[in-house]
């Protein structure tokens, strides 16, 4: 049974990430996902972030300019993630994992995706390598997605390397973000993780994070946006050190 302190603290969890998804661009599931995986398994934390998710992406998706060409360029990737999440999400409790392992696994993602953004690596993908390489970084999402509910790594990379201009970037992150949000609900349903308190839970988070959207987007005119990308890396990278470390230090 969650408490009042347990509510507020999921609610200031998702304006945190809202704050951060508005001012870059992205990073509402990962920030979520690595605070609330302090104190809860990874896929339960997953479960929670169904709805704002969902919504925000959709949103990101829709305001775009190419919606149909990306979506006839990059159905192999979003085709394998669905795939892998599906595939993660059955796998994984037969396999019987710790909940100490997942959070570890997530630390690792977010350790990962906090390096390659402080380093400024950027891949090049050439057209002639998306037909093998979009199925490949698809299904490695979807099994990442499953194990840890957070869907930047390596899809993010990979979609960066296509060099897309700007905005057709925003939608096609937008379109990967939605397409891994709803093959991990379908996960989570058919694993019995998005349960009825689960789902109301997810439905309380979305007025948080669309309140922190907006204060984002407020932030993001005030402030230089790389020196924010910068310091969310940092405080990314300490809190994926955290996940990883933490439980085999006590």
């Amino acid at each position: 049974m969650l408490t009042v302190r347990d509510l507020a603290a999921i609610g200031a969890v998702f304006v945190l990430a809202g704050l951060v998804k508005g001012v870059v661009g992205l990073g509402l599931p990962t920030v979520a996902v690595g605070l609330l995986g302090i104190w809860m398994a990874p896929r339960e934390a997953a479960a929670l972030l169904v709805v704002p998710s969902l919504v925000t992406n959709v949103w990101q998706l829709a305001a775009g300019p190419a919606f149909r060409p990306l979506a006839r360029r990059l159905w192999p990737l979003l085709l394998a993630i669905v795939a892998g999440t599906l595939a993660g999400g059955l796998l994984l409790p037969v396999a019987g994992g710790h909940p100490r392992d997942a959070a570890a696994a997530l630390g690792g993602a977010l350790v990962l995706y906090a390096a390659a953004g402080l380093a400024a690596f950027v891949l090049h993908v050439p057209p002639s390598a998306e037909r093998l390489a979009a199925p490949v970084v698809g299904f490695a999402t979807g099994i990442v997605t499953a194990a840890t509910g957070v869907f930047v790594i390596p899809a993010v990379p990979y979609l960066q390397g296509l060099r897309l201009e700007r905005d057709a970037l925003v939608q096609a992150l937008g379109l990967a973000f939605t397409t891994s949000t709803v093959a991990l609900a379908a996960s989570l349903a058919a694993t019995g993780g998005l349960h009825a308190q689960a789902a109301g839970m997810s439905l309380f988070a979305l007025a948080p994070a669309l309140l922190g959207m907006w204060a984002g987007q407020w932030v993001r005119g005030r402030i230089r946006p790389d020196l924010f990308r910068r310091c969310f890396f940092i405080g990314l990278l300490a809190l994926g050190l955290h996940l990883m470390l933490g439980p085999f230090l006590r």
